[in-house]
């Protein structure tokens, strides 16, 4: 059996070119294309979701209660 050579992948990509055609095989690279695009772009609004969500604890925590710090002054 051994690996395939060159020369097999170009015969099963003519082929694969004679029975999908040249032109739905551009249109399925596209819509390959988008769709990775469309992951990377949801994967970037997580990441900055996360970032939101880390800086508004950070931000919780400096905050100040007015009502527990005059309580703990009586």
């Amino acid at each position: 059996m051994g690996s395939f050579s060159i020369w097999h992948w170009l015969v099963v990509l003519l082929i694969v070119a004679l029975v999908f055609g040249t032109k739905k095989l551009a249109n399925m690279g596209s819509d390959v294309g988008k769709a990775v695009k469309g992951f990377k772009d949801g994967m970037k609004g997580e990441e900055e979701e996360a970032a939101r969500k880390e800086s508004a604890q950070v931000a919780d925590k400096s905050t100040v209660d007015v009502e527990a710090r005059e309580k703990s002054k009586h």
